[in-house]
């Protein structure tokens, strides 16, 4: 049978003595650190890449929280960022940052911030006006609206539709390796 690298298939697979066996589980432990460490690092940057970032900044400055909170779509202000998993956004109040910080996921909007019709028209990533938005579930949908162009009068339209081809074609894009 072969056992790859020999060395370590002893460390795993005998029985050691009781100093050995503290090791043992330190080295599986600083092992699985690392691995975790590596596939978290790569998973960021991956995310990072998908979203719509301007400047390293999320829904170019505005605050992710207001938008489900307050209904409204508030600049948030340099001094009050925080980052979630390689993404950084900023925030109208102390309140609105620590509200994100214990719930990301439910203040983050959906399809990394392109817009909700492209996504679901063409599955393409199209920049969106951070002021036309709709909150549906609790979440947060952005649209592009510029040059007599709002993409929300058209999602109203076919709303169900293209939030089944927006959530497929979203899923096509980060799952993309």
């Amino acid at each position: 049978m072969n056992v790859g690298n020999p060395t370590i298939f002893w460390i795993f697979h005998t029985d050691l003595a009781p100093e050995f066996k503290a090791m043992k589980k330190t080295i599986l432990f600083i092992l699985l650190s690392i691995v975790y460490t590596m596939s978290t690092a790569q998973t960021d940057q991956e995310r990072k890449a998908h979203f719509n970032i301007e400047n390293n900044i999320a829904i170019q400055g505005y605050d992710p929280v207001a938008y489900i909170k307050s209904n409204k779509a508030l600049e948030g202000k340099k001094e009050l960022t925080a980052s979630y998993k390689g993404i950084n956004y900023r925030f109208s109040s102390k309140e609105n940052l620590e509200l994100f910080k214990q719930s990301p996921n439910t203040y983050e909007p959906v399809y990394g911030g392109w817009c909700a019709y492209a996504m679901g028209n063409t599955g393409e990533k199209v920049e969106v006006d951070p002021k036309t938005f709709k909150i549906m579930d609790g979440k947060t949908y952005l649209f592009y609206n510029f040059y007599f162009t709002n993409t929300l009068k058209s999602w109203n339209k076919m709303e169900a539709e293209l939030k089944k081809n927006a959530d497929k074609n979203w899923n096509k894009i980060i799952t993309k390796k």
